[in-house]
């Protein structure tokens, strides 16, 4: 048996989490065993990945890298687990990985960047730096993020790897079943519905911007559902008030289970400020939608423009309000643009395929290291 131990940081609705619990159903259960530590638990995410028998265990939030009570928490798991593989995701978990796994003993050390860190300061690529020479491989989940660490962050390239990030293939929606959600939303035939999921964190999701495309849209058949939680949410449901548009958005909360909402939208937005890679944009292609996508980060590599969907630069309310007209306008055009996006995830971001490289990873490396287990 593989033990593998993750090191994340919170485990709430993100797609870092979601990810992780892909990876936990999608690899062998008779070959691997999983530990998850994180700073704090909650949410659906945290359930399921309870469910599947994982433990979870929240040390706390971290105030430094190095600060030793947290990671004696970390190396008092690796003590009682006897982990084969560390794997850490996020700055956090990349330092448990490596400062732990190191003073641990752990034989094989992965960092996982799942974010696009173009803000990250001098003094954290340089920790970065030293985190991956502690470690024997930093997996990048976007071309974007591979190029940051080669480019920006000065990684060696012998170390880094890609591996896009992967979703569940998902069940057709049922017409009928996408006809009774739509009733129950109150949603009308002549009505054009917009989807957007993600954690409610404005400063980089910007659904305000959304919001104030749909303002300029100026056409009460146009409609938002807003699936998500988080710190935000209130102020944008008083932006929604200030812009005359409560008739026109559905704010939907947290759902455990999103795929549903998927069949009664007609387009998909995600205009993050940066984006690591945008997994729900490769989820609503997989749904056949268009996707509506800002020039950041993995959603230009995700989002191919004019062909899947169309890509937009970062805070373009206007921008975003033309492509959703053009696309309104057109039935034909956003049919094709679904089954193209549909192919396109299906080749290059199942979760067979993401699971299948990460197993080949920790099999490659435990190889390399004689390792038997």
């Amino acid at each position: 048996m593989i033990r593998v131990l993750h090191c994340i940081e919170t485990i709430a609705s993100g797609g870092v989490e979601q990810v992780r619990l892909t990876l936990v159903r999608g690899l062998d259960r008779s070959k691997f065993e999983h530990k998850i530590i994180c700073t704090w638990k909650g949410g659906a995410i945290a359930d399921a990945l309870e469910q599947e028998g994982i433990e979870l265990i929240p040390i706390g939030g971290f105030n430094h890298p190095f600060e030793w009570q947290k990671q004696k928490q970390v190396l008092e798991v690796i003590r009682k687990f006897k982990p084969h593989i560390i794997h850490g995701a996020i700055f956090e978990g990349m330092s448990m990985a490596a400062i732990a796994g190191t003073l641990g003993g752990v034989p094989i050390r992965i960092l996982e960047e799942t974010s696009e860190p173009i803000g990250r300061s001098k003094k954290s690529l340089w920790l970065q730096r030293l985190f991956l020479r502690l470690s024997d491989k930093i997996v990048g989940i976007s071309p974007s993020v591979v190029q940051f660490l080669i480019e920006k962050a000065k990684l060696p390239a012998s170390k880094i790897l890609l591996i896009n990030n992967g979703v569940t293939i998902p069940a057709p929606n049922e017409s009928k079943e996408t006809q009774e959600l739509k009733n129950k939303l109150g949603l009308k035939e002549h009505d054009f519905v917009i989807g957007s999921v993600g954690r409610i964190y404005d400063e980089v999701k910007r659904f305000s911007d959304i919001l104030k495309a749909l303002e300029i849209l100026n056409d009460p058949k146009y409609k938002l559902l807003v699936i998500g939680d988080g710190p935000d949410l209130e102020s944008l449901k008083l932006l929604s008030e200030e812009l005359n548009l409560s008739k026109q958005v559905i704010f939907l909360g947290q759902q455990p289970n999103p795929h549903p909402f998927f069949g009664v939208m007609d387009v998909f937005c995600i205009v993050s400020a940066h984006e690591g890679f945008g997994l729900v944009a490769a989820e609503a292609m997989m749904h056949n939608l268009p996707v509506i996508a800002t020039k950041v980060g993995g959603l230009k590599d995700v989002v191919i423009n004019e062909e899947t969907g169309y890509l937009v630069p970062s805070y373009s309310p206007h921008q975003i309000a033309d492509k959703i007209k053009v696309l309104a306008i057109d039935s034909g055009l956003r049919t094709n643009m679904g089954e193209l996006g549909r192919t396109r995830a299906l080749e290059n971001y199942s979760a067979k395929r993401y699971c299948n490289e990460i197993e080949d990873l920790y099999l490659e490396l435990l190889a390399k290291k004689g390792i038997q287990a």
